[in-house]
């Protein structure tokens, strides 16, 4: 038996919005929306895994359990370009570690590392 991973699901009040700042952050170009309203992104067509943003009515209201890393070039100049795109400082009780903790525009939390 194969398993392939086909998306993360991602909880959201606006779905378009959310999935737009995403794909805005991640620089990817495939964005489908069902007609359901959910929204899907995927770094080009036929490209997984995606992440599907779906419209649920309850607030967050806890630090997330599940979260993604992202690890840009150069990080300190990746933060200043997410925080300007609407991204947040958190903090979580993370102390100062290598990386940062941001959240986007409806408060999932995902960290930042450092460059390799």
């Amino acid at each position: 038996m194969t398993l392939a991973w086909e998306q993360l699901v991602i909880d959201a009040d606006d779905p378009d919005a959310l999935a737009r700042w995403w794909a805005d952050a991640l620089g990817w170009t495939e964005i489908i929306v069902d007609q359901d309203g959910d929204v899907e992104i995927r770094s080009g067509p036929d490209r997984f895994p995606g992440v599907l943003f779906q419209h649920v009515p309850d607030p967050k209201t806890v630090k997330n359990r599940f979260h993604l890393d992202v690890r840009p070039d150069d990080r300190d100049a990746e933060v200043e370009r997410l925080v300007a795109l609407g991204a947040t400082h958190v903090d979580i009780g993370q102390g100062t570690p290598s990386w940062v903790v941001l959240a986007d525009p409806e408060g999932n939390e995902f960290c930042v590392l450092r460059s390799r």
